[in-house]
């Protein structure tokens, strides 16, 4: 693999050695070079020359670039290099390991449509490199078909309608959960920062796969595995709070450097995140702070505009950090980071702390107003109001009973579900 850096600090090239042991490489070279991107090779056209070399020394097959490169380097890249060479970016390395690990239908689209659209721009390109170069597919992308530019485009075209479909139940299976009486609580960050793991610490009662019968939307548990992009659809599981019931939903991974297009594609699974009540945004604790620092601020450009949720910073791993270094990674860590949680999805450290600011950043109450019948039945309901919420007027007329309620949001539905049983009974919330 290789890199270039434009600084006199020579190419970190940890996280796509990373990202190559996620996609199943073994990292035989590290090759980094200090200097300005050369337009035709990315880097310099004799470290290319000197690359080519590497590879038949080591009888590698595959050159990982970590850099988005244009159609032209790869080709460029790809001459200098034994015939057989696979040369891959940091893109089309991400997508491979997309595809291999989506396994919702969601996912699965997604992944398409991101792939689609990386490969179109390229498809033009190809039609003249393929007439200078005899290896067939060498981009990655197959044979060159004159009417694939007109196939991609309409393919990805049905992925946005059939995507914009599922968003569409997605959004009427949030406004399902809430009106059920849950909370909607999110977790976005960078990938293999823990999320997956502290998904599962709240109900750690629960064996996998076993709350499907608790709640019918909620989604398959969350699988706990020390790679990156364990997580490309949205896992849910149901948690209790001593004041009000969750969903607490784990979302795709994010990691640097992503393209609008990449994050476009994965819209439909980040708008759990950008739609929920709150976002736990994870970070590994045991990372070194500038890279805590670079992981928090990719997360926040990933999340954009678009969020709508208040955050909460949760430091995860925290079992692994000495409390000395973790108060001072807190303080480093400064404006960036405002009153965070330290927890350890392993242990079940800080477990209880996090629950309990997650009470109290969520709304404690709601004013809801009922409107019922004078009928004994009725007056169950309001008997069962007055010992679950704090009743703030009560009306009577001869015909009706108008009483106005401050409760969490599981009290509010539980009375909508009583009051179904009253034809006569109204109900305005009044937030």
């Amino acid at each position: 693999m290789a890199g270039v850096s434009t600084d006199d600090t020579p190419p970190d090239l940890s996280e796509i050695a990373e990202l190559a042991a996620a996609g199943g490489y073994t990292v035989v070279e590290r090759v980094g070079q200090r200097r300005e991107e050369d337009p035709a090779y990315h880097l310099g056209e004799g470290k290319v020359t000197a690359i080519g070399r590497l590879l038949a020394e080591h009888a590698a097959g595959t050159l990982i670039i970590d850099a988005r490169l244009g159609p032209y380097q790869v080709f460029n890249i790809a001459r200098r290099c034994p015939p057989e060479t696979v040369v891959k970016d940091r893109f089309t390395l991400i997508l491979d390991i997309f595809a291999d690990r989506a396994q919702t239908k969601t996912a699965q689209l997604q992944v398409e449509l991101a792939r689609l659209r990386y490969e179109l721009p390229r498809v033009e390109a190809k039609a003249s490199l393929a007439s200078r170069d005899e290896r067939p597919g060498f981009m990655g992308l197959g044979e060159y078909d004159e009417g694939r530019k007109q196939d991609i485009t309409h393919r990805i075209a049905r992925l946005e309608r059939q995507l914009t479909q599922l968003g569409r139940q997605q959004a009427r299976r949030r406004d399902r959960r809430r009106e059920a009486g849950f909370w909607l609580v999110a977790m976005a960050g960078y990938t293999n920062a823990g999320k997956s793991t502290l998904l599962r610490r709240p109900a750690a009662d629960l064996e996998v796969d076993a709350n499907e019968g608790l709640h019918p939307d909620l989604d398959p548990t969350a699988e706990s595995r020390d790679e990156l992009f364990t997580t490309l659809g949205t896992t849910s599981r149901r948690v209790e709070t001593p004041h009000r019931q969750l969903i607490l939903t784990d979302t795709v991974g994010f990691v640097a450097e992503l393209p609008p297009w990449l994050v476009e594609s994965f819209r439909s699974t980040l708008e759990a995140a950008y739609k929920a009540d709150l976002l736990l945004l994870v970070v590994d604790a045991s990372d070194p702070v500038e890279t805590i620092r670079r992981k928090i601020s990719v997360s926040h450009a990933t999340l954009s505009d678009k969020n709508e949720a208040p955050i909460l910073t949760v430091l995860t791993k925290a079992d692994q950090v000495a409390p000395a270094r973790l108060r001072r990674v807190e303080a480093e860590l400064g404006p960036l980071v405002t009153d965070p949680v330290a927890v350890s999805g392993e242990t079940g450290m800080g477990i209880e702390a996090l629950l309990a600011r997650i009470d109290a950043m969520l709304p404690a109450a709601m004013t809801d107003r009922v409107i019922l019948p004078q009928s004994p039945d009725a007056m169950e309901v309001v008997s069962w109001i007055y010992d679950h919420a704090d009743v703030e007027t009560a009306e009577h007329t001869p015909e009706s009973i108008a009483v106005t309620y401050r409760a969490d949001r599981v009290t509010v539905a539980r009375t909508r579900a009583k009051l179904t049983q009253l034809g006569d009974a109204e109900q305005v919330l009044e937030g």
